[in-house]
């Protein structure tokens, strides 16, 4: 017979993996159904995940996507945090740079003169 495989909270894994600040954000997330384990909606926070599993969850503005790597022994610094898993999320494109002024800090007086001109012109 084998070993059981270990197995630990999702909401805990997610807040010893760092996505979440508080456990308790992590176990409102989970609760709200918002948080998918293996395709399918996780309606409890002591859900168990392990290695292996797929987790698909939105934080800030962008929807996660990881794998369960390893298990975490303890809430450690994001670079220990950051071995608990692989990010599957695929890269957002970054925004375009300002198309009048492109990125040389601030504009200078002289600057904003030539740009109140440009824009004048446009209108013309």
């Amino acid at each position: 017979m084998s070993a059981p495989k270990p197995k630990l909270r999702l909401d805990k894994w997610l807040w010893h993996a760092r996505f979440f600040k508080t456990r308790g954000l992590a176990a409102k997330t989970v609760s709200a159904g918002h948080v998918r384990v293996n395709s399918s909606k996780a309606s409890k926070p002591a859900q168990a995940v392990g290695a292996g599993d797929v987790l698909t969850f939105p934080q800030g503005r962008q929807i996660r996507v990881v794998r369960v790597e390893l298990l975490g022994e303890r809430r450690g610094p994001a670079p220990e945090a950051q071995t608990l898993y692989t990010d599957l999320t695929p890269p957002e494109d970054s925004i375009p740079p300002a198309p009048r002024f492109e990125g040389k800090g601030r504009p200078s007086k002289r600057d904003r003169r030539m740009i109140d001109l440009d824009r004048a012109r446009e209108l013309e």
